[in-house]
């Protein structure tokens, strides 16, 4: 059985503490990266250290305990899945803890509890859906530009700014090859 902490408990109650910790260790799984008092993070540390071990097992049993302590599926998939493999070289020390200066408010020690291994960031969809229609408006006027298609509904359909993202996007388009006299007598 581990030593029961010193001090004044967080939070209260043992029970409240074992919550406030069950967030942080959420957090920072799901972002890879939290600021909060020194204490919290000096606190949260054997915690994180021993649900990444628990990853690194993988087995049903290291799921089921990690899930007594972290109630969200997707963080505990991520865990296990994403962060854990990361770590099966690496015998320990999962986290790192820099101070930062104190908080504006109440001058409480702060500090930045990271994992020791930056996550991957991952794409935003948002600037893929942004080029798609381009990117489609394009491949269409170039399709039909292939078949022969002098219809201007075709290019009008398509746009101006189509014509223009076309003419720039001709390199990443593979299949199909524009003519560039097409294009001109188009306009």
């Amino acid at each position: 059985m581990p030593t029961p902490t010193k001090g004044p408990r967080l939070g209260g109650s043992p029970a409240h503490e074992r919550l406030l910790l069950a967030n942080l260790a959420t957090a920072l799984f799901q972002h890879g990266r939290i600021t909060t008092t020194q204490t919290k993070a000096k606190r949260l540390r054997p915690l994180a250290e021993r649900l990444v071990t628990f990853a690194k097992k993988g087995d049903l049993h290291s799921r089921r305990q990690v899930l007594t302590v972290v109630k969200d599926k997707d963080v505990v998939y991520s865990l296990f899945d994403e962060i854990g493999p990361r770590y099966t070289t690496r015998p320990g020390g999962y986290t790192r803890i820099i101070k930062i200066g104190p908080r504006k408010g109440d001058n409480a020690p702060m500090a930045i509890i990271e994992l020791v291994e930056e996550m991957p960031v991952a794409t935003t969809p948002v600037k893929a859906a942004k080029a798609a229609p381009a990117r489609k408006a394009a491949k269409a006027e170039a399709v039909a530009a292939l078949a022969g298609d002098d219809d201007d509904t075709t290019a009008k359909a398509a746009g101006k700014s189509a014509k223009a993202t076309a003419a720039a996007e001709v390199d990443e388009v593979d299949e199909v090859e524009v003519d560039e006299t097409t294009t001109d007598d188009e306009s």
